[in-house]
């Protein structure tokens, strides 16, 4: 699996966990975050609201390409459905 440069702040009581089950903590938030952060995970829970054309966007293909751009257009927002 690639290693993603990220920043996390976790914290831990040191007093409970060894260096060890920390750094194992880490790695599996590290994997979770890797499956949750799949562009087919975000495809599904999010949709696109264009303001512009007045448009609530949910087809799979136009998600893929607006969330695969830089930056969006001036008032078109990305939704989480949750």
């Amino acid at each position: 699996m690639n290693k993603i440069n990220r920043d996390l702040l976790v914290l831990f009581n040191h007093e409970l966990m060894s260096p060890q089950a920390m750094e194992n903590e880490v790695e599996l938030l590290h994997e979770l975050l890797f499956s949750v952060e799949r562009l087919d995970n975000l495809v599904t829970a999010h949709e696109i609201i264009d303001l512009n054309k007045y448009k609530v966007i949910n087809k799979q293909i136009i998600l893929r390409k607006i969330i695969q751009l830089q930056e969006l257009k001036p008032f078109v927002f990305l939704n989480c459905k949750n």
